[in-house]
């Protein structure tokens, strides 16, 4: 590396959190910060986030994947359901996931429970899918070893002369992961570390925040 890591240092003084203005539930705050980092420039999918999960020895992982729905209080991404990061939810299914927004120097940490979402919200999206995504999802065996880079281009073959000229379907390995928090971390960069941050959690069926040191 030609830089010394210890010598990488950036001033936080973009915004702070207004702590006598927090609607009372989180999601509220979490649209409202989606929806001014997306009307700024410097992020290319404001709608990634890290999801880290247990497998069924202990292990974590985390891998970036993508939210494509909020249904009511739960978020929601698609995926293959052998995949390594379903099959780990399904044996635990505490997840963490994680946005961060350099643009406006934000991040949200949410903790919480995931689920196989319903058949009609996986069709719904599948059906909205470019063609070529939709072909890739019956294509690739994630997570599974494979013998070589063509091995996928042969199954591509294959699968587009299959649904040649007619609609396909969504394949029943794969479809929507909703994710139902049960606290939300706020967090914006400030001068001289002192970075503001806000954690709501759930009291019964009200929400409540508590403010946190840096």
């Amino acid at each position: 590396m030609k830089k010394k890591l210890f010598e990488l240092r950036k001033s936080y003084d973009k915004l702070s959190i207004d702590f006598e203005k927090l609607p009372s539930h989180p999601m509220d705050l979490f649209k409202i910060w989606f929806d001014e980092v997306s009307s700024h420039e410097g992020v290319d999918e404001v709608n990634a986030f890290t999801l880290s999960t247990i497998n069924s020895i202990g292990d974590l992982r985390s891998r970036v994947v993508l939210l494509k729905k909020i249904v009511n209080e739960s978020f929601i991404f698609f995926t293959n359901y052998e995949s390594e990061k379903a099959q780990s939810i399904f044996h635990n299914p505490k997840v963490c996931m994680s946005f961060y927004w350099p643009n406006l120097e934000r991040q949200i940490i949410i903790n919480g429970k995931a689920i196989k979402s319903s058949k009609k919200i996986s069709d719904e999206y599948f059906k909205s899918r470019p063609r070529g995504s939709q072909l890739g999802a019956h294509v690739s065996p994630q997570s599974k070893e494979i013998p070589s880079k063509n091995f996928l281009i042969q199954r591509l073959k294959k699968i587009e002369k299959k649904y040649k000229g007619v609609e396909i379907p969504r394949p029943t390995n794969w479809g929507g992961i909703k994710i139902t928090p049960d606290s939300y971390e706020f967090w914006q960069g400030r001068p001289n570390r002192l970075h503001d941050r806000v954690k709501f959690f759930k009291v019964q069926s009200n929400w409540e925040y508590v403010k946190l040191a840096p």
